[in-house]
Protein backbone atom coordinates (compact mmCIF):
# COMPACT_ATOMS: atom_id res chain seq x y z
CA UNK A 1 0.00 0.00 0.00
CA UNK A 2 1.22 3.71 -0.86
CA UNK A 3 1.92 6.41 1.50
CA UNK A 4 -1.14 8.22 -0.07
CA UNK A 5 -3.53 5.08 -0.05
CA UNK A 6 -2.44 4.85 3.63
CA UNK A 7 -4.13 8.35 4.69
CA UNK A 8 -6.90 7.06 2.08
CA UNK A 9 -9.12 9.54 -0.13
CA UNK A 10 -8.53 9.72 -3.98
CA UNK A 11 -8.08 13.74 -3.66
CA UNK A 12 -5.24 13.00 -1.30
CA UNK A 13 -4.10 10.03 -3.34
CA UNK A 14 -4.12 12.70 -6.28
CA UNK A 15 -2.38 15.63 -4.04
CA UNK A 16 0.65 12.83 -2.76
CA UNK A 17 1.17 11.98 -6.87
CA UNK A 18 1.34 16.39 -7.82
CA UNK A 19 4.09 16.32 -4.79
CA UNK A 20 5.93 13.72 -5.60
CA UNK A 21 6.23 14.90 -9.66
CA UNK A 22 7.59 18.64 -8.44
CA UNK A 23 9.77 16.39 -5.90
CA UNK A 24 11.03 15.02 -9.28
CA UNK A 25 11.63 17.80 -10.94
CA UNK A 26 12.55 19.49 -8.06
CA UNK A 27 15.80 21.31 -9.63
CA UNK A 28 14.71 22.91 -12.37
CA UNK A 29 11.54 25.03 -10.20
CA UNK A 30 13.42 28.57 -9.99
CA UNK A 31 11.99 31.40 -7.61
CA UNK A 32 12.85 34.69 -8.84
CA UNK A 33 11.13 33.78 -12.18
CA UNK A 34 8.38 36.91 -12.26
CA UNK A 35 9.28 39.58 -9.97
CA UNK A 36 12.45 40.83 -7.83
CA UNK A 37 12.18 39.90 -3.99
CA UNK A 38 15.83 39.49 -2.75
CA UNK A 39 17.07 42.36 -1.08
CA UNK A 40 21.35 41.76 -2.10
CA UNK A 41 23.27 39.19 -2.49
CA UNK A 42 24.97 36.49 -0.29
CA UNK A 43 28.53 36.08 -0.30
CA UNK A 44 31.69 33.17 -0.95
CA UNK A 45 30.94 32.78 3.11
CA UNK A 46 27.30 31.84 3.22
CA UNK A 47 26.27 29.30 5.25
CA UNK A 48 24.26 25.89 4.04
CA UNK A 49 20.64 25.65 5.40
CA UNK A 50 17.06 23.55 4.91
CA UNK A 51 13.58 23.74 5.41
CA UNK A 52 10.44 21.50 5.82
CA UNK A 53 7.75 22.10 2.99
CA UNK A 54 5.49 19.80 4.72
CA UNK A 55 2.20 18.65 3.68
CA UNK A 56 -0.41 16.15 5.13
CA UNK A 57 -3.89 15.33 4.91
CA UNK A 58 -5.94 17.94 6.50
CA UNK A 59 -6.59 17.84 10.51
CA UNK A 60 -10.27 18.20 12.35
CA UNK A 61 -9.45 22.58 12.31
CA UNK A 62 -11.34 23.08 8.67
CA UNK A 63 -10.48 25.98 6.46
CA UNK A 64 -12.20 28.80 6.89
CA UNK A 65 -12.25 29.83 3.04
CA UNK A 66 -15.32 29.27 0.51
CA UNK A 67 -14.78 26.05 -1.35
CA UNK A 68 -13.24 27.74 -4.76
CA UNK A 69 -10.82 24.72 -6.00
CA UNK A 70 -12.62 20.73 -5.49
CA UNK A 71 -10.14 18.36 -4.81
CA UNK A 72 -6.67 18.78 -2.90
CA UNK A 73 -7.29 21.96 -1.07
CA UNK A 74 -10.11 20.49 0.57
CA UNK A 75 -8.09 17.88 2.13
CA UNK A 76 -4.79 18.79 2.40
CA UNK A 77 -2.68 21.64 4.97
CA UNK A 78 1.12 22.54 5.01
CA UNK A 79 3.04 23.10 8.44
CA UNK A 80 4.48 26.33 9.43
CA UNK A 81 5.50 28.66 12.21
CA UNK A 82 6.15 32.11 13.37
CA UNK A 83 9.33 33.52 14.44
CA UNK A 84 9.55 34.80 17.44
CA UNK A 85 9.28 38.96 17.48
CA UNK A 86 12.54 38.99 19.91
CA UNK A 87 14.73 37.26 17.26
CA UNK A 88 17.42 39.27 15.54
CA UNK A 89 16.90 37.61 11.91
CA UNK A 90 13.22 37.97 10.27
CA UNK A 91 11.61 38.64 14.16
CA UNK A 92 8.06 37.76 13.59
CA UNK A 93 7.52 36.15 10.19
CA UNK A 94 6.05 33.32 8.89
CA UNK A 95 8.65 30.31 7.60
CA UNK A 96 8.91 26.73 7.30
CA UNK A 97 10.55 24.80 9.81
CA UNK A 98 14.24 24.69 9.27
CA UNK A 99 17.76 26.13 10.15
CA UNK A 100 21.39 25.69 9.31
CA UNK A 101 22.86 22.31 8.62
CA UNK A 102 25.37 21.43 11.58
CA UNK A 103 28.67 18.92 11.12
CA UNK A 104 26.33 16.04 12.42
CA UNK A 105 24.47 16.50 9.63
CA UNK A 106 26.98 14.83 7.51
CA UNK A 107 28.69 15.98 4.56
CA UNK A 108 25.80 18.09 2.54
CA UNK A 109 27.68 16.60 -1.03
CA UNK A 110 26.65 13.08 -0.32
CA UNK A 111 23.61 12.08 -1.71
CA UNK A 112 20.82 9.49 -0.92
CA UNK A 113 18.01 8.18 -2.34
CA UNK A 114 14.18 9.02 -1.66
CA UNK A 115 11.05 8.53 -3.82
CA UNK A 116 11.37 12.15 -6.43
CA UNK A 117 15.44 11.05 -6.85
CA UNK A 118 18.18 11.06 -5.34
CA UNK A 119 19.31 14.48 -2.70
CA UNK A 120 21.88 15.60 -0.32
CA UNK A 121 21.26 13.71 3.37
CA UNK A 122 22.39 16.12 5.06
CA UNK A 123 20.22 18.51 3.78
CA UNK A 124 17.45 16.25 4.73
CA UNK A 125 18.45 15.21 8.49
CA UNK A 126 18.92 19.00 8.88
CA UNK A 127 15.31 19.82 7.76
CA UNK A 128 13.72 16.92 9.95
CA UNK A 129 16.16 17.94 12.79
CA UNK A 130 14.90 21.23 12.68
CA UNK A 131 12.01 20.61 12.13
CA UNK A 132 11.60 18.18 15.14
CA UNK A 133 13.34 20.87 17.44
CA UNK A 134 10.89 23.58 16.32
CA UNK A 135 7.85 21.90 16.46
CA UNK A 136 7.88 19.14 18.17
CA UNK A 137 7.25 16.60 15.03
CA UNK A 138 8.29 12.87 14.67
CA UNK A 139 10.23 12.98 11.86
CA UNK A 140 10.01 9.08 11.40
CA UNK A 141 6.41 10.06 10.23
CA UNK A 142 7.93 12.14 7.03
CA UNK A 143 8.00 10.81 3.94
CA UNK A 144 10.97 12.77 2.23
CA UNK A 145 9.79 13.29 -1.64
CA UNK A 146 13.14 15.46 -2.80
CA UNK A 147 14.39 18.70 -2.71
CA UNK A 148 13.85 22.01 -4.37
CA UNK A 149 16.90 24.11 -6.27
CA UNK A 150 19.17 25.94 -3.80
CA UNK A 151 17.68 29.37 -2.80
CA UNK A 152 19.78 32.26 -2.10
CA UNK A 153 18.52 34.34 1.39
CA UNK A 154 21.16 37.29 0.84
CA UNK A 155 19.64 38.81 4.34
CA UNK A 156 21.12 36.41 6.03
CA UNK A 157 23.66 35.13 4.21
CA UNK A 158 22.20 31.79 3.59
CA UNK A 159 22.04 29.38 0.97
CA UNK A 160 18.44 27.65 1.32
CA UNK A 161 17.38 24.10 0.43
CA UNK A 162 13.81 23.45 0.40
CA UNK A 163 13.07 19.54 1.32
CA UNK A 164 9.49 18.34 0.01
CA UNK A 165 7.95 16.30 2.48
CA UNK A 166 4.37 14.11 2.92
CA UNK A 167 3.36 13.70 6.60
CA UNK A 168 2.34 9.97 6.78
CA UNK A 169 1.93 9.43 10.41
CA UNK A 170 0.36 12.75 11.64
CA UNK A 171 2.08 14.04 15.02
CA UNK A 172 1.40 16.79 17.19
CA UNK A 173 2.85 19.75 17.15
CA UNK A 174 3.50 23.23 19.27
CA UNK A 175 5.89 25.41 20.23
CA UNK A 176 8.66 23.98 21.49
CA UNK A 177 11.22 27.19 22.33
CA UNK A 178 9.08 30.17 22.64
CA UNK A 179 12.54 31.96 22.28
CA UNK A 180 12.47 30.86 18.97
CA UNK A 181 8.76 30.70 17.84
CA UNK A 182 5.72 32.12 18.61
CA UNK A 183 3.11 29.71 16.86
CA UNK A 184 3.44 26.64 15.00
CA UNK A 185 0.03 25.97 13.21
CA UNK A 186 -1.14 24.18 10.01
CA UNK A 187 -2.40 26.08 7.26
CA UNK A 188 -5.52 24.70 5.03
CA UNK A 189 -4.14 24.64 1.66
CA UNK A 190 -7.88 25.44 0.94
CA UNK A 191 -7.09 29.31 2.79
CA UNK A 192 -3.92 29.42 0.77
CA UNK A 193 -4.85 29.06 -2.93
CA UNK A 194 -8.33 31.22 -1.70
CA UNK A 195 -8.03 34.66 -3.93
CA UNK A 196 -9.55 36.61 -1.30
CA UNK A 197 -6.26 35.50 1.03
CA UNK A 198 -3.88 36.58 -1.53
CA UNK A 199 -1.74 39.88 -2.45
CA UNK A 200 1.59 41.22 -3.46
CA UNK A 201 3.76 42.36 0.18
CA UNK A 202 6.48 45.46 -0.57
CA UNK A 203 9.46 46.76 1.23
CA UNK A 204 10.57 49.52 -0.41
CA UNK A 205 14.77 50.12 0.74
CA UNK A 206 15.86 53.68 -0.45
CA UNK A 207 14.83 54.07 -4.17
CA UNK A 208 13.89 50.60 -5.13
CA UNK A 209 10.62 48.73 -4.25
CA UNK A 210 10.99 44.80 -3.67
CA UNK A 211 7.68 42.99 -3.48
CA UNK A 212 6.62 39.12 -3.06
CA UNK A 213 3.46 37.02 -3.07
CA UNK A 214 1.76 36.89 -0.10
CA UNK A 215 -0.86 35.37 1.60
CA UNK A 216 -3.03 36.82 4.44
CA UNK A 217 -4.39 33.56 6.42
CA UNK A 218 -6.40 32.80 9.32
CA UNK A 219 -4.48 30.81 12.28
CA UNK A 220 -6.66 27.64 12.83
CA UNK A 221 -8.20 27.46 16.26
CA UNK A 222 -7.60 31.18 17.05
CA UNK A 223 -9.06 34.20 15.75
CA UNK A 224 -5.52 35.27 14.38
CA UNK A 225 -4.28 35.99 11.26
CA UNK A 226 -0.76 36.21 9.91
CA UNK A 227 0.74 37.03 6.84
CA UNK A 228 3.24 34.66 4.99
CA UNK A 229 5.61 36.95 2.22
CA UNK A 230 9.18 36.99 1.49
CA UNK A 231 11.27 34.09 1.26
CA UNK A 232 8.08 31.87 2.79
CA UNK A 233 6.03 33.50 0.62
CA UNK A 234 7.70 32.85 -2.99
CA UNK A 235 8.07 29.76 -2.33
CA UNK A 236 4.86 28.85 -0.84
CA UNK A 237 3.60 30.57 -4.33
CA UNK A 238 6.17 28.77 -6.86
CA UNK A 239 5.07 24.94 -5.20
CA UNK A 240 1.32 25.91 -5.47
CA UNK A 241 1.70 26.96 -8.92
CA UNK A 242 3.97 23.84 -9.69
CA UNK A 243 1.75 21.60 -8.31
CA UNK A 244 -1.01 23.02 -10.35
CA UNK A 245 -3.35 23.37 -7.26
CA UNK A 246 -3.11 27.41 -7.50
CA UNK A 247 -6.14 29.58 -8.78
CA UNK A 248 -6.08 33.30 -10.24
CA UNK A 249 -5.92 36.19 -8.17
CA UNK A 250 -5.78 39.71 -8.04
CA UNK A 251 -1.47 40.15 -8.60
CA UNK A 252 -2.72 43.82 -8.81
CA UNK A 253 -3.54 44.00 -5.28
CA UNK A 254 -0.43 45.13 -3.24
CA UNK A 255 -0.08 46.13 0.37
CA UNK A 256 3.29 46.95 2.72
CA UNK A 257 4.75 44.07 4.12
CA UNK A 258 4.01 43.90 7.79
CA UNK A 259 7.86 44.32 9.10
Amino acid sequence: MSAAEDVGGAPVGHAYQDLLRVARSGHSLRMEDREPWRIGRIDENYRRSAVLILFGALDDLPSRSPAHAEGVGRDLDVLLVQRAATLRSHPGQVAFPGGRLDPEDGDPHELVSVPGGRVSGAHVRAALREAEEETGLDPRGVEVLGALAPVPLPVSNHLVTPVLGWWQDVSPVDVVDHAESSLVFRVPVLDLIDPANRHYATVTRGRQTYRSPAFAVPVAGTDSQVTVWGFTGVLLDRVLTALGWAVPWDTGRVLPAPL
